[in-house]
């Protein structure tokens, strides 16, 4: 499909004789990229592989591999993210410390939020948003594969940030719904869909929900702004506005010159034709500082642990660190949670719609409890706490697929973790002759 007339005009008018090796490189293939999560340091597809230079584990891919066949993609091991957009973890390195309490707004499918959960490891906590309910599970999923523990994902307006978490995150994160001008490579959609009546719609509404989430942010705090696109309108006319009326601070970034970043007036611009990846504008701003009532937690709701507390000590026992968790129950199911963040989810869990709070633990089944599948993948999960069993790549695609299992060797009766190459992907039952797949049918590979 072609280029929009209109944003050749645009981004003519923007970058002058330029523009014309934008639109060449708009017409050719896209760059796949990947970030590894430090479950595995190795990958299991054959790819001359290229260091992404802003960020530490980023890596360019030679040629795109079926990711849907490799098992280590479902365990979580990386994810497929497009390399401009992992220079967020600059920002995060320069301006937001580990121990964070971090708004992610607009957070599916996740890429983001899975790096901001690595940034800040076991010390800070994460609340992924979206408000698009068709979204929200696969954001759920892709945090629960990456295996921290460390967020809440939650389902609501922006305004509810800014009515019912006043002063309460060191950091936010608005990637922003936009025009998708960057997106055009390698998503015709992009193409058919843009207009310059679509781009003021979007500048519209990218003002009006940091206007709404404004308040949640700490007077000192760090305010990350993001887009997938090229014009001024909503990017340094936006930054702009948030200078002007939100009284907000620019921060600058540090950025090597022979990655080829071009500085923008404010902000940081990612052109195809000139950085590996596709279209990407990004600025970070200080809100100002001011004497504030700070978030008050110490009227939080504590929540009971759970009706049988026998239970609690066999699902803590699967734990490497149990010390490191606080354990909720709702109906049959057991949630671990930070302990050092308990209070503060708890309140969280009471103002806000929350769809998963760290990982599921464990569930009782009958006179019983059984290991919840996000377990498997957790870093908290102590290896060794039941048996195991490695599975071929024929076998753990069956797997994937919420096929039987059928057993070639004599094992224990009861659950098991299955691995890959060492991996953990999920528990199955061993009921004598076979393994009843305890794999999320939400979650199943259904074409291959």
């Amino acid at each position: 499909m072609m280029l929009p007339v209109d944003f050749i005009d645009e981004m003519r008018q923007e970058l002058g004789a330029e523009a014309e090796e934008l639109f060449l490189a708009l017409d050719t293939p896209p760059v796949t990229s990947i970030r590894l999560n430090d479950k595995r340091d190795e990958l299991s597809f054959p790819c001359d592989i290229d260091e992404v230079p802003w960020h530490v584990d980023g890596y360019y891919l030679s040629e795109r591999p079926q990711f849907t066949l490799d098992p280590l993609m479902h365990a979580g091991c990386y994810y497929v993210q497009e390399a401009s957009s992992m220079f967020l973890q600059q920002a995060l390195d320069q301006y937001v410390p580990a121990d964070s309490i971090v708004l992610d707004l607009c957070a599916a499918p996740g890429g983001k939020s899975t790096l901001i959960s690595q940034h800040l490891g076991q010390e800070g906590l994460l609340v992924s948003n979206e408000v698009n309910r068709q979204r929200l599970f696969i954001l759920s999923e892709n945090l629960q594969k990456w295996g921290n523990g460390n967020a809440v994902v939650t389902h609501n307006q922006p305004a509810d940030f800014g009515t019912k978490c006043v002063n309460l995150f060191d950091c936010m994160l608005v990637d922003a719904p936009c025009s998708g001008e960057g997106m055009m490579r390698k998503d015709e959609e992009a193409r058919a869909q843009w207009s310059l009546k679509n781009v003021q719609m979007c500048a519209e509404r990218q003002r009006s929900i940091l206007m709404d989430a404004w308040d949640c942010l700490k007077p000192g705090g760090v305010l990350i702004y993001s887009t997938c696109t090229f014009n001024q309108e909503e990017n340094e006319n936006n930054v702009q506005w948030m200078m002007e009326c939100l009284g907000a601070t620019v921060l600058p970034l540090d950025v090597d010159e022979s990655w080829d970043i071009v500085e923008g007036n404010p902000g940081y611009h990612f052109y195809p034709h000139r950085t590996k990846g596709e279209g990407f504008y990004i600025c970070a701003l200080r809100k100002n500082e001011e004497v504030f009532a700070p978030f008050k937690i110490k009227d939080a709701k504590s929540h009971s642990t759970a009706n049988n507390q026998n239970y609690v000590q066999i699902a803590t026992s699967w734990l490497a660190n149990p010390e490191d968790w606080a354990i909720r129950q709702s109906d049959r199911f057991l949630t671990a949670y930070a302990m050092r963040h308990k209070q503060l989810i708890d309140i969280l869990s009471e103002r806000l719609t929350c769809i998963t709070i760290g990982f599921g633990l464990g569930e009782e089944r009958g006179k019983s409890i059984a290991p919840q599948h996000s377990l498997a993948l957790s870093k908290a999960l102590r290896r060794g706490a039941f048996p195991e069993l490695e599975l071929s790549l024929e076998q753990a695609l069956a797997y994937l697929r919420t096929e039987t299992v059928f057993l070639t060797e004599r094992l224990p009766l009861g659950q098991h973790l299955l691995t890959y190459q060492g991996v953990p992907l999920g528990f199955a039952k061993n009921v004598g002759n076979r393994l009843n797949n305890h794999y999320p049918n939400e979650w199943r590979i259904r074409n291959l």
